[in-house]
């Protein structure tokens, strides 16, 4: 068998060592590119699934200011949002008492600002106010002809009683939220600026 000529052979190896860098050098540029491809993919899903601070996704709506008063445990004005039901609102306020009557109360209904939702007793009456005005929301008395109730009334409603302007008025309505609505009409008594005159005078149009 002939030899192999040396200066062939040194050829062959040194052809075999460009190749053999050629393909290091062609792999060493190609890795950076796709690890950067895959970065926006990996960023995008993140932000797709990104959470607000309180644990879900960031809440829609605008912010409203509601009153709850009434049959509930924590009367109060609330902050919530305008994609809230009047069931979210009542959880703010404690939820209802024993002697919450839900049946005249559309808790589904979405928050408004400014409303009021009132929830009366069992035994009291209370109507929805129309959709689109102003002062009292779902639950709110609406103005009836006969003795005031002092359990559903508006602030607007106490007003025409005689001898209660706006201040008596919120008086009348602040006691309510506190104790949880009046259980007799000489309660009355109870409120700062009604003393047994004025009472004697309004036994005749106001009841519970």
């Amino acid at each position: 068998m002939p030899a192999q000529d040396p200066r062939r052979l040194a050829a062959w190896v040194a052809a075999g060592l460009i190749l053999a860098l050629l393909a290091a050098w062609y792999l060493a540029r190609s890795r950076p590119t796709a690890d950067a491809a895959a970065e926006p993919a990996v960023a995008t899903i993140a932000a797709a699934g990104q959470a607000t601070p309180s644990g879900g996704r960031a809440a829609a709506g605008t912010p409203v200011v509601v009153d709850v008063s009434g049959a509930v445990r924590k009367p109060g004005v609330y902050r919530l949002t305008s994609e809230d039901r009047v069931e979210d609102a009542l959880e703010r306020a404690g939820g209802p008492t024993r002697r919450a009557d839900l049946s005249t109360v559309n808790r589904a209904a979405k928050l408004e600002d400014g409303r009021q939702i009132l929830v009366p007793a069992r035994g009291q009456t209370a109507a929805a106010a129309p959709a689109g005005t102003s002062g009292s929301a779902t639950g709110a008395a609406a103005p009836a002809s006969g003795p005031v109730n002092l359990n559903t009334a508006t602030l607007e409603q106490l007003e025409t009683l005689d001898g209660v302007g706006p201040a008596t008025a919120q008086k009348i309505l602040d006691y309510r939220e506190q104790n949880g609505g009046f259980k007799s009409v000489d309660e009355l008594d109870q409120v700062s600026g009604i003393g047994e005159k004025r009472l004697a005078a309004l036994r005749d149009h106001v009841g519970v």
